[in-house]
């Protein structure tokens, strides 16, 4: 087991599978198939990030560098939060934006009975570390365990 300590940006403890890309994720790509046309199991639908394309989202840990694309990231974030179709918790490498930052505390705050942490600042090695499938707890703190 490896830990990473993070930014807490919404607290939360949580323990979920990693689903990880290396490349920016466009949250509204992303998420567009199942808030519009009903996905379950919230499918990603950014056919540009191939690690992600087709590979469900909902109740995994994920792991990513940081948010690229529309400034609707952060009401799709808190719309995915409202019908409960949002990651266990999302964990970024680098700082996260302004946008998604503000769809995550909204959700945080105004969605009674979800919560999804976000932790960000984890650092190039978290993401070069953390594989498909690792199990990733994360805690109250901001810290975060990596296990195989």
């Amino acid at each position: 087991m490896k830990s990473f300590q993070g930014r807490v940006i919404t607290p939360g403890t949580v323990s979920a599978e990693a689903v990880v890309t290396k490349q920016g994720f466009n949250t509204l790509a992303s998420f567009q198939m199942a808030l519009q046309f009903g996905d379950k199991e919230v499918k990603c639908g950014d056919q540009s990030n191939s690690e992600l394309y087709g590979k469900p989202l909902i109740n995994k840990a994920l792991c990513l560098p940081q948010t690229i694309g529309s400034t609707t990231g952060g009401l799709v974030l808190y719309c995915a939060c409202a019908m409960e179709k949002n990651p266990a918790c999302m964990l970024f490498a680098n700082h996260l934006d302004s946008l998604a930052a503000a769809g995550a505390v909204l959700a945080d705050v105004w969605v009674e009975g979800v919560s999804m942490p976000v932790i960000d600042s984890l650092g190039d090695e978290f993401l070069e570390y953390v594989k498909d499938g690792m199990k990733i707890t994360v805690k109250e703190n901001g810290v975060v365990e990596v296990e195989e």
